[in-house]
């Protein structure tokens, strides 16, 4: 299972994989209740593979970060909630991401990858297995 076919698309609420490519755009699949929808080539649409984070040295792939969130969490769900307040998911991220940086990871981006990393999860797309696969497969490209 890989972040490769996982996407966001603005205006949609949570994430979708990527199905089938159309002449028009393509067709994606709800990761929350299985719907299918078509997307148009207009959508703005981000590709989780493709999302990096920003830390005082570099950047971090997001599949990165991931895996730190699942050591941390021993592969489960997340301590917190996306809903809790910005000081507490600032707090939980310096511990899984100490170097980030704070002036230009916003609160809310971070309310956005906890809330990622939770639907992922339960779905076997964030193991540690499977990021490492991920990290193994795009240091092969």
């Amino acid at each position: 299972m890989s972040l490769q076919k996982i996407l966001a698309i603005s205006g949609k609420p949570g994430l979708f994989e990527l199905k089938l490519q159309t002449r028009t755009g393509f067709v994606a699949e709800s990761l929350m209740d299985g719907k299918k929808i078509t997307v148009g080539m207009r959508s703005n649409v981000s590709l989780l593979s493709e999302i990096a984070v920003y830390t005082y040295n570099e950047e971090i792939k997001l599949a990165e970060v991931f895996k730190a969130i699942a050591t941390k969490e021993n592969e489960g769900p997340t301590a917190i909630s996306h809903k809790d307040d910005n000081s507490v998911l600032v707090t939980y991220f310096r511990e899984v991401l100490p170097d980030f940086d704070e002036e230009r990871v916003y609160p809310s981006d971070i309310k956005k990858i906890i809330n990622w990393y939770n639907m992922l999860q339960p779905k076997g797309y964030v193991t540690l297995e499977a990021l490492s696969q991920e990290e193994k497969e795009e240091t092969a490209e």
